[in-house]
């Protein structure tokens, strides 16, 4: 088994963050990360947590006030039927849940059906639980969104599980109510379990967001998976959850949680009790400045990439999904290089000349799927001065390109 995680690919994300640690004052539009605060019921709770020595071995799943917290939070806000708190889960944050589902669901060889593009650890988890990652491409005429006939056709007899990212990393691309009745429907006939990460759920500028398992009937085939990360500022923290109906499911993913990490981290878990005790505003407050930071990105990009890049803002989450200039990449000099995965990529050499000339992180959009080449993720979910100076260091280094 320890040589099979030698096949399992690293994401370019981490390559990108390596080589953005040798450059001096960087713009990290590469991580996928707020430049918010964690709100100040978070870290209240966590003082009182030290004081109060809560330093200790734990239960697996969670401390209970914090999974009664999460199950009314499900039933309330995601309005799924939570019968009880046990079905709660609390995980490592966003990433463990995904793992501890799939290595709890997945036989191996069965599939996983995957939007393209996605982020690129939905894959390598599934493939380091012995799945079968199968990716179907979000069309951006679409707004980033599947065309559900050809999920239909990707189905075959090994599939296992359908797996759901709405607001998608990296496209932002939202599934609306329709598309996931359809899919519900699908996953009913074709017997399939699905797993929907909502990552970014709080992050949606147009539309709503919708809990796929609280659609009629479908809670009992749904592993819904949350993280604090996004919608509290709490990515370094790691706190996050699932919620499993099926009592075997559930004890066997908690034992992968159990075998994983033992417990999450004590004060991590009183602070996000806090958290969800406190005050939501900062949700309502960071989504309103997140939109206006996607506004003020796009608009800057249009003054210092003309010609360069094309897309339209996304829908939903913190990123700029858009696609490189071929024509423009010719005449500037700019050719494709080797990726991370094999084969010459224009996108990685994009991200590379933008690191070296402009100190500017972002990810090519290669490693999202092999479809996205010639894509490139920007996070605009930085402070407005570090997008202003990437900008500004992006408009200087193309003026450069074009006057050779």
């Amino acid at each position: 088994m320890g040589k099979f995680y030698d096949t399992v690919p690293v994401s370019a994300i981490v390559r990108i963050r390596d080589m953005m640690y040798t450059v001096k004052d960087p713009f990290r539009l590469d991580q996928g990360d707020v430049s918010f605060d964690a709100p100040d019921t978070f870290k209240q709770a966590v003082a009182k947590a030290m004081v109060d020595n809560r330093t200790h071995y734990l239960p697996t799943p969670g401390i209970p006030r914090l999974r009664e917290l999460v199950a009314e939070k499900l039933r309330v806000k995601n309005r799924l039927p939570i019968d009880k708190d046990d079905e709660i889960v609390i995980t490592n944050g966003g990433t463990h849940g995904i793992y501890a589902v799939l290595h709890a669901l997945l036989e191996p060889g069965d599939e996983v059906i995957v939007p393209e593009p996605e982020w690129p650890p939905t894959m390598a988890i599934a493939q380091a639980a012995g799945g079968v990652p199968v990716q179907v491409r979000l069309h951006e005429h679409l707004g980033w969104r599947w065309d559900l006939d050809e999920v239909e056709r990707a189905i075959t007899p090994k599939t296992r599980v359908l797996y759901l990212n709405s607001p998608n990393n990296p496209s932002g691309g939202i599934l609306t109510r329709p598309d996931l009745e359809r899919l519900a429907a699908i996953a009913r006939e074709r017997d399939l379990w699905v797993l929907s990460d909502e990552a970014y759920e709080d992050i949606i500028f147009t539309g709503e967001h919708v809990s796929i398992a609280s659609l009629p009937g479908m809670y009992e085939r749904t592993i819904p998976v949350y993280t604090m990360s996004k919608s509290y500022a709490l990515t370094g923290v790691r706190v996050g959850y699932f919620a499993i109906r099926d009592k075997a499911l559930r004890d066997r993913a908690t034992k992968i949680v159990l075998y994983t990490t033992s417990n999450v981290c004590s004060i991590a878990q009183y602070g996000a009790v806090g958290a969800l005790e406190g005050p939501q505003d900062c949700i309502i407050d960071f989504r309103n400045e997140l939109k206006d930071r996607r506004d003020f990105f796009y608009n800057g990009l249009a003054e210092a990439a003309p010609g360069v890049f094309s897309g339209d803002p996304p829908d939903g989450a913190f990123y700029a999904f858009v696609k490189i200039n071929a024509d423009w990449a010719r005449d500037a000099g700019l050719s494709p290089v080797a990726s991370a995965k094999g084969g010459d990529s224009l996108s990685w050499a994009m991200a590379e000349h933008l690191i070296k000339h402009a100190r500017i992180g972002c990810v090519p959009g290669v490693d999202f799927g092999p479809n996205c080449e010639g894509y490139m993720r920007f996070c605009t979910g930085r402070g407005r001065p570090e997008l202003a100076g990437a900008l500004a260091s992006m408009k200087e280094t193309f003026a450069r390109v074009a006057s050779r």
